[in-house]
């Protein structure tokens, strides 16, 4: 983490992942700031983000549509808490754009989820990027949750699908991404 920042991990309730890559920081802000580079990485395939939109200013929104091989869509709404471009990403799943408040995730459909917040950091590493993600649940029954739907798995082969995008230069069209 940043040294600048006041927040410190805690293991019974955030999950971290770290990874190297020879992918500079300003491509992986790219793609992860670029709706269409966005839905050609974001979850692991055979899913795919089927829209994706991006209000990139604190309070703004941050909407993807997972889709499931089957077709079963899975939307997240969420808000913006901090950019700092080509360095930092804070979102949260709690809070709709604006800094709303809105229901527990999945209340509005019966669906038992939880709530998280994302920081995603793009530190320079020589002509790469020491890239972390860290997932801050609000109880160790949401961390416990989301590590056994595969975060490490998922999370880690999205950032790999990333890279592999951004070190072609990220010129992969949309339609050309399976």
């Amino acid at each position: 983490m940043n040294e600048d920042t006041h927040f410190h991990t805690d293991p019974s309730l955030d999950l971290v992942l770290i990874r190297q890559t020879n992918v500079s920081p300003e491509l992986v802000w790219k793609a992860w700031t670029t709706p269409d580079l966005l839905m050609q990485w974001f979850c692991p395939k055979p899913w795919k983000v089927s829209e994706c939109k991006i209000d990139l200013r604190p309070g703004g929104r941050f909407w993807t549509v997972m889709e499931s091989p089957e077709g079963e869509q899975f939307p997240g709404d969420a808000c913006y808490l901090e950019v700092v471009e080509n360095r930092r990403l804070v979102w949260t799943s709690a809070l709709l754009p604006g800094y709303r408040p809105k229901l527990p995730v999945g209340a509005e459909s019966g669906m038992d989820m939880f709530s998280f917040t994302a920081i995603i950091e793009f530190q320079p590493n020589g002509s790469g990027t020491t890239y972390t993600a860290t997932v801050v649940h609000a109880d160790e029954a949401a961390r416990k949750r989301h590590e056994g739907m595969g975060f490490e798995s998922g999370w880690g082969t999205a950032f790999d699908q990333l890279v592999e995008l951004m070190s072609e230069g990220g010129t992969k069209s949309a339609g050309n991404s399976s």
